[in-house]
């Protein structure tokens, strides 16, 4: 494997198959955001949405599970017909980037790397991206562009957290293990002590 710098890792690898996976990515969070959840509190709801950005992650890194989930929030405004919240696209983008930072901390899943350390550090990741996400930026951005009610956006944040932290960790974590099985057994890579 050949050293990156944490910007190449950060930025994760740009080219067709990246852009193409990024944008079917964020069209499928879009429709899962709307048609895959259950409504567990006002406007805020446990949705599968949330494995879109683990595997877009996984796979290329966080920008590229930022931009699908951020991008696809946006659809999911738009399918919903609810409304445009920025505030939310922007806090989804925040919290991908923490799920999706996978090879920063040496989880190379498409190299077969992913390990107990690397899933204990993922759910540290998916924690604190979650309250960083849906604690600060989304409730800062609603009262900035949205005028909204802190009470109420807090609340959701709230929600929002709990749900996003379970999908993300419940579902993600296995998914994310079989990526990785996946890769290893194409390549044969084994890790020696």
């Amino acid at each position: 494997m050949e050293q990156k710098s944490f910007g190449e890792k950060l930025l994760g690898v740009w080219n067709t198959r990246t852009i193409v996976t990024v944008a079917i990515g964020a069209a499928l969070f879009g429709v899962l955001m709307n048609y895959g959840s259950i409504p567990i509190f006002t406007n805020t709801s446990l949705t599968t949405a949330m494995i879109v950005p683990v595997v877009v992650g996984a796979m290329f890194g966080p920008v590229p599970a930022a931009v699908a989930a951020g991008v696809g929030n946006t659809i999911a405004d738009l399918i919903g017909g609810w409304g445009m919240y920025p505030a939310w696209s922007v806090a989804n983008a925040v919290a991908s980037l923490f799920i999706g930072a996978l090879p920063l901390y040496g989880a190379y899943i498409t190299e077969g790397k992913f390990d107990v350390k690397h899933m204990i550090i993922y759910v540290v990741c998916v924690i604190i991206g979650n309250a960083i996400a849906f604690g600060v930026v989304a409730q800062v951005l609603t009262v900035v562009l949205e005028g909204g009610d802190m009470n109420v956006s807090l609340l959701q944040g709230v929600y929002a957290s709990v749900g996003n932290i379970l999908v993300e960790c419940v579902i993600g974590i296995p998914v994310i293990k079989l990526l990785a099985n996946r890769y290893a057994s194409r390549t044969n890579l084994t890790e020696e002590n």
